[in-house]
């Protein structure tokens, strides 16, 4: 490992791919974004963490998950990302808490009402219907609302400079676990109407989700059989205003396990979406104003049929989620170098539940009846750019009107300033929030709304053939939500602070090498309820399952004409984990895991590619008690007309 950690160290001064070629995926820290303030504006425009995962990576992704990929990049644990297909996906941004991270698509905030942290799941995204991915760190509930504590996380499935009234895309692949891979695409433009059609399916046989500590019990695979399909319309009616409609249906089923080191043959999940919505662009001179809808549904049921008998005899247990969003915000160029974007939103989320078990007690059912929440808010901009266009400032609020715990507001202040063409400095004060989930405010019809301050700074550097970036942050949380084990009830009583280093390199040595890295650094401090005695009030200096350090490396190279090649490493520093009711917090092991990836572009039509992850076939955790991935390998073929 020093060999790497010394390789590592003369790389890791910043962020985002810098290529000579085509063929290489390309990042800079000059792209067009739209999630910094929601309007399309230069990356270097805006002193916001803003990390982009382009086309060109995604399309050399084609054997990872959405949430792998977003696993590479700084600042970011998916935990459950490197476990068995259909794992729970946990998103941890700068060490913050499940569900402090808002996940949006093409802008729209996406949740599960359902859920105790209403985290949206990712294995209901395809990683082939996604265009690139922006994320926004820092606390963004100005613009975004409930959950940005951390940052957001846009995923962006809209198509552009489409041409053509008809393309073709589609990509066959298989891999080692009897895992499939397909996709097909349809999309064009003619005259004022563009479109886009996918779908996607993911099958594997899988590995056990348990692990058996004995190696003599014998627990079965999980599978997963997973499929998304998704279409777009877009109408231009005239040159200034666009109409677009949307919809997404995602499904899979995927076994799981009884627990921690158990095994259930015949348990699983079957999970679908279904999102849906319209919305409208005017675009014209100074004003730029946006509408959007959206409703969706979310429907979760766990199955342990009795075929397999454990301490559970037969389960079924089933939420459905409902959410609605309404939008209407506005950019004005006031001139002399000032915008001002106003909007106002409103949200709308419900869910019930039914449960009926059969254990050795004998039967037993429940149901919780339809409960239901909305917020409203309006919030307001004003961001400058001026001094040559060197200096860059945005300053904002938000005002929340919530129907169960009252109302709250946050702020930003986020200045940036361009030292010289090479050089840039900036900062950020902003807080964020996050309002209690319907589940706990049913236990807890008192709690407030979790607020963080978040305080950031830092550099980057941009130069031919290097660019990188350093940031660092830090995050104090007074009132965070959590559950007490005394009164059985969900409180505001957790303080946390996060002091964080995320640090950001890129180089080409050579016109044909590109190597880029990142480096993440937690620092915390957690005062809650003593996981062991649960009686008194202990101060943690770690955060569970989230590394004090972590590290991702590619080096990808073209070695011939239309053939690419690159090899990725992972390190993770040791973690915790609970280990159990009233028992203390078991650490999991240190590791590091390498992958490959090769593709060779045979004509514009045809590309060929191979994907493996952990080569070395390493054994390591994520999870207490649950398998990580072994030696997986994928190969496929992408058709392109």
């Amino acid at each position: 490992m020093s060999k790497t950690f010394t390789l590592l160290a003369t790389l890791l001064t910043g962020s985002t791919v810098l290529a000579q070629k085509d063929s290489l995926p390309v990042r800079t820290l000059d792209e067009v974004v739209v999630t910094a303030n929601k309007l399309e504006q230069k990356q270097s425009s805006t002193g916001k963490i803003i990390t982009v995962i382009t086309k060109a990576q995604i399309e050399k992704s084609n054997g990872k998950t959405v949430a792998q990929l977003l696993n590479e990049q700084a600042g970011i644990t998916i935990n459950g990302a490197l476990n068995n297909a259909g794992s729970v996906q946990t998103v941890y941004m700068r060490g913050a808490s499940a569900g402090r991270t808002l996940i949006l698509m093409d802008g729209i905030p996406l949740n599960d009402p359902s859920t105790i942290t209403t985290d949206f799941d990712l294995n209901l995204f395809s990683i082939n219907d996604v265009d690139r991915i922006e994320v926004c760190k820092g606390a963004q509930s100005t613009l975004y609302g409930s959950d940005a504590i951390a940052g957001v996380i846009n995923i962006i499935t809209i198509k552009k400079d489409v041409q053509k009234a008809f393309n073709i895309k589609s990509t066959l692949s298989q891999g080692t676990l009897g895992t499939s891979r397909n996709n097909v695409q349809v999309y064009g433009k003619k005259d004022q109407l563009t479109y886009t059609a996918r779908y996607a399916r993911l099958a594997t046989n899988g590995f056990s989700s348990a692990y058996d500590s004995t190696d003599k019990k014998n627990f079965d695979n999980d599978k997963y059989d997973g499929t998304v399909t998704n279409a777009q319309l877009v109408y231009q009616a005239t040159p200034a205003l666009s109409f677009k409609t949307f919809a997404m249906y995602s499904k899979y089923d995927a076994g799981i396990d009884a627990g921690v080191f158990a095994d259930d043959k015949d348990y699983h999940i079957h999970n679908k979406s279904f999102i849906t919505g319209a919305g409208f662009l005017y675009k014209k001179g100074a004003i730029t104003l946006n509408g959007t809808y959206q409703y969706s549904e979310l429907t979760r049921n766990y199955r342990n049929d009795s075929l397999d008998k454990t301490s559970t005899i037969f389960e079924n247990n089933t939420y459905f989620g409902k959410s609605q969003f309404a939008e209407v915000y506005a950019g004005t160029n006031l001139g002399n170098g000032f915008t001002l974007l106003t909007g106002l939103d409103y949200r709308y989320n419900s869910y019930n539940q039914s449960y009926y078990s059969v254990s050795s007690f004998g039967p037993y059912s429940s149901s919780f009846r339809d409960t239901s929440m909305n917020q409203k808010a309006v919030y307001a901009s004003v961001i400058y750019n001026g001094l040559d266009k060197k200096l860059n400032i945005e300053l904002g609020g938000r005002y929340n009107d919530h129907s169960r715990y009252g109302n709250n507001s946050t702020y930003t202040f986020n200045p940036s300033f361009t030292l010289n063409k090479d050089l840039r400095i900036f900062a950020s004060v902003s807080s964020g929030f996050k309002a209690p989930s319907l589940y706990q405010l049913s236990i807890n019809d008192k709690l407030d709304a979790e607020k963080s301050v978040n305080y950031e700074g830092g550099i980057s550097l941009q130069q031919k053939g290097f660019i990188t970036r350093l940031v660092y942050f830090n995050r104090r949380i007074n009132n965070g939500i959590d559950y007490n084990y005394i009164t059985f009830k969900y409180f505001n009583y957790v303080k946390q602070v996060v002091n964080g280093i995320e640090l950001e390199a890129t180089i080409t040595p050579v016109e044909k090498l590109n190597i880029t890295a990142n480096y993440t650094f937690l620092g915390s401090e957690e005062i809650t309820q003593n996981r062991v005695t649960t009686k008194d009030t202990v101060t943690y200096d770690y955060l569970l399952r989230r590394p004090k350090h972590s590290l991702n490396l590619t080096a990808g190279v073209d070695i011939a004409k239309g053939l690419y090649m690159s090899v990725t490493g992972k390190y993770a520093s040791k973690r915790y984990d609970v280990g159990g009711y009233k028992k203390a917090d078991v650490s999991l092991d240190s590791y590091f895991i390498i992958g490959a990836y090769a593709d060779y572009t045979l004509n514009p039509h045809v590309k060929f590619f191979a994907d493996a992850q952990n080569l070395t076939n390493k054994k390591f955790f994520e999870v207490r008690g649950f398998n990580s991935i072994p030696f997986l390998f994928n190969a496929g073929v992408t058709f392109n007309w």
